[in-house]
């Protein structure tokens, strides 16, 4: 393994090359603008994998291309998937960024640019461990399937069709991600379960054109106030979900793992000041890092209608619409529950409105268990990459992809990450700590060796 260690030494400042040149091509999948950028990332990432000799296929989609790679075969070990993706979220609000986001900008340890963090520096720390592998081992002590795609951040509505098309290419014992965090700075963490998602748009129309409030007011309905209204019903005083049935299927957290949460290490006055808010609310009887983990939630996240230029202009809207989301916990389905709202929602319209509600996208949420091979594999690399062991922690967001690999191809997934809670995915001025970007690396490095010392049972062949 010293030859592993210098390897990774004295590549540093290469790796971190690699990682900026990557950054700096806007791979924004959810604007058509970005749509030749969004292919020369995905390109970027199979030139790679052919520089390590793997057997590279980029496979185009009704969006943006897949890109597929995998090492050679090894007898007696775990077949590993390994995903990730290329694409990130749009810049927007520009003005915010203190340096643009597409140019890679150094500040204090950390480099900010979109998608720093979320995902295309935690998913290249998997491909530069298996590049120290081939360039000094000349082989990896295990196979490696990547599966890569430009889609994640819109849906990835073309790679569940292509999971589902190639079940036998994608055949493995374990799944790997890294798209998560930490538990905090110096604290790595596993994630073990993750939060589903059911997201809808609620267009609401009165009027056939704008009216005049002034006439109008008080004898049409008025779709924003409306809108407001129907989802103030959506969730009580204490915060909890008014559809029916919505919590039918939520399990009562077990008192093992509520005092395994409670003994992290978290400070909710840090927290506040980490999120900019003098106050904390959410559902009443569970703790912050019981309702960001695993209690169902529901937020709404966006909401317009009417006039919103400079100025006042009296005006009754025709239309209102909002954007808004659940969050499930495991053993909710959320076609479940976008039927039993839509019931809710036709009830509770008021006269005078038209509603149309649209069902974006859903996942289920899933729980992977601590007790396994794979598990100790993941911990044991994990410390000796960041010189800690792990914390095992819940996440309150989704990865749909997880719940595919499960119900798909029947396999787990290790959910190990490197970002922080601070990175501001999603948000101006996201990084990434380059500190945590090698210590990403070394992990890794170190994981494809713990799991290779799992043995696999031969299939059984009696009788053939």
């Amino acid at each position: 393994m010293a030859s592993l260690e210098a390897y990774l030494e004295e590549h540093r400042d290469k790796f971190e090359e690699d990682l900026f040149e990557l950054l700096k091509i806007p791979s924004v999948s959810a604007d058509g603008a970005y749509q030749q950028d969004v292919a020369r990332a995905g390109q970027w990432i199979a030139d790679h994998f052919q520089r390590l000799g793997f057997e590279v296929q980029v496979h185009p989609t009704e969006g943006h291309p897949i890109v597929y790679a995998e090492s050679p075969p090894v007898e007696g070990v775990p077949t590993v998937l390994v995903y990730g993706h290329y694409d990130v979220q749009p810049p927007d609000p520009m003005d915010e960024w203190i340096s643009d986001p597409f140019e890679p900008t150094v500040r204090d340890g950390n480099v900010f640019a979109r998608g720093a963090t979320d995902d295309k520096g935690q998913m290249l720390t998997h491909i530069k461990s298996a590049q120290a592998w081939m360039e000094t081992a000349g082989s990896l002590p295990v196979q490696i399937k990547y599966l890569i795609e430009g889609e994640e951040e819109v849906g990835s509505q073309n790679l569940y069709k292509f999971i589902e098309e190639s079940r036998q290419k994608l055949s493995c014992d374990i799944a790997v991600i890294s798209d998560t965090c930490q538990f905090g700075p110096g604290q790595p963490a596993i994630t073990y379960g993750l939060r589903g998602i059911a997201y809808f748009e609620l267009q609401l129309t009165g009027p056939r054109q704008d009216l005049h409030s002034g006439t109008f007011g008080g004898a049409v309905t008025n779709p924003g106030i409306a809108i407001c209204q129907i989802l103030s019903a959506l969730i009580d005083d204490e915060g909890r979900i008014q559809i029916p049935g919505f919590y039918d299927q939520v399990t009562s957290l077990e008192d093992r793992e509520r005092s395994q949460i409670s003994n992290l290490p978290f400070d909710e006055r840090v927290f506040m000041e980490q999120v900019g808010v003098e106050g904390l609310s959410g559902e009443v009887g569970y703790t912050t890092l019981e309702r960001r983990w695993v209690r169902p939630t529901f937020d709404i996240n966006g909401i317009w209608g009417g006039y919103q230029g400079e100025g006042g202009k009296t005006v009754l809207p025709s239309k209102a619409s909002a954007k808004f989301s659940f969050r499930l916990v495991p053993g909710q389905d959320p076609d479940v529950i976008a039927e039993s709202l839509e019931g809710m929602l036709q009830e509770i319209c008021p006269e005078g409105i038209r509603m149309e509600l649209t069902s974006m996208h859903g996942a289920k949420g899933v729980v992977v268990p601590l007790k396994s091979d794979y598990m100790t594999a993941a911990a044991h690399a994990i410390e000796r990459g960041f010189g800690h062991s792990p914390v095992f922690i819940r996440e309150g967001g989704s990865i749909p992809v997880v719940s595919a690999f499960h119900d798909q191809l029947g396999v787990d997934t290790l959910l190990l990450g490197w970002g922080l809670d601070d990175d501001n995915t999603h948000s101006p001025n996201e990084k990434f700590s380059l500190a945590d970007y090698h210590r990403g690396i070394k992990a890794s490095t170190y994981l494809w060796q713990e799991l290779s010392k799992i043995t696999m049972e031969e299939p059984d062949d009696a009788g053939s």
